[in-house]
């Protein structure tokens, strides 16, 4: 990458925080971000929040978007939409594949459709739904609000008498809920960056779940790169969570999660269309272990920004 190169992509407003659940890791991803561009030569100005942001763009300050936002607001076509509208260019996914994948329920329903694997799951909207679901499902379960990330809100269900509770705290951040069958066996994320997938990484969480205090706070998950499967093996998955990321039309980069169960049987979980850029985060990670520098990969991701 050259300086005339950083030059041509113009004034990059990085956009950060807003006023999701995750707000605080947006801020953290932000700051290594900001580092990467400010390296890199790129010129760019970071901006809190969608609605600044828009703001700006109306003004005609910014030829194109590095959106770092996560969560409701900026991951979910709202802010992809506008920019069309103004037709600036985005990284990341476009408006129908961010709404999409912004909802859990409708992400599975998609990939059940197209025969591809994933748990078994039931919609809450109601604690007094909690009976019903364990009749239909049984135990254990995971029980998330639909339309979160960073596993906020998410619990993990071992007996009947804890599931109403589980609902009704996936409750407080939406009002639709996924609650899934459990699946017992090695958690594995793959990062898609412009069509290609990284090196698949196993998760080792010294929690009962990889949840928000694994990714973020406690610094004792283990991160198994190599994966700890076997060459083919891999391939195998990488091509399963490529051919998931392409079924609900996500593009640019992204992460999808797998686990496998007993019988080694994958099961898709989810598609993140903005991952986490903390030092913690999978996709640095992934990418590092293809060879690909951090300044890389923040130059690669930019370089994928488009008008839906």
């Amino acid at each position: 990458m050259t300086n005339e190169q950083a030059i041509k992509l113009g004034q990059v407003a990085l956009v950060i925080g807003g006023d999701s659940a995750e707000r605080e890791i947006s801020l953290r991803g932000g700051k290594a971000v900001a580092a990467a561009l400010e390296k890199l030569g790129v010129q760019f100005s970071v901006v809190d929040g969608p609605r600044r942001l828009l703001e700006q763009v109306a003004s005609g300050h910014y030829d194109r978007v590095f959106n770092l936002l996560h969560g409701r607001g900026g991951e979910d076509g709202a802010l992809q939409g506008a920019l069309r509208i103004y037709g600036v260019p985005v990284t990341g996914s476009g408006v129908l594949a961010s709404a999409l994948t912004m909802d859990k329920v409708q992400t599975k329903r998609v990939w059940q459709s197209a025969g591809l694997p994933t748990a078994p799951w039931a919609l809450a909207t109601s604690a007094d739904q909690a009976a019903e679901i364990i009749n239909t499902l049984g135990l254990p379960l995971f029980v998330k609000p639909s339309r979160e990330g960073s596993s906020i809100g998410m619990s993990r269900v071992d007996d009947a008498g804890e599931l109403a509770a589980a609902i009704e705290r996936a409750l407080a951040f939406d009002g639709r809920v996924l609650v899934e069958r459990l699946i017992d066996g090695p958690e594995f994320t793959a990062a898609i960056l412009d069509g290609q997938v990284l090196p698949l990484i196993g998760l080792k969480p010294s929690r009962t779940f990889y949840d928000y205090e694994a990714k973020y706070e406690s610094g004792d998950t283990r991160y198994l790169i190599p994966c700890g499967l076997d060459e083919t093996r891999e391939a195998e998955l990488a091509a399963l969570c490529h051919q998931a990321f392409e079924v609900v039309g996500a593009c640019g980069w992204g992460r999808v999660d797998l686990m496998l169960d007993g019988e080694g049987q994958p099961w898709l979980l989810e598609v993140n269309t903005t991952p986490g850029m903390t030092v913690n985060s999978l996709v640095p990670k992934a990418a590092a272990a293809a060879g690909i520098s951090f300044e890389e990969l923040v130059w690669r991701i930019l370089n994928t920004s488009q008008i839906d």
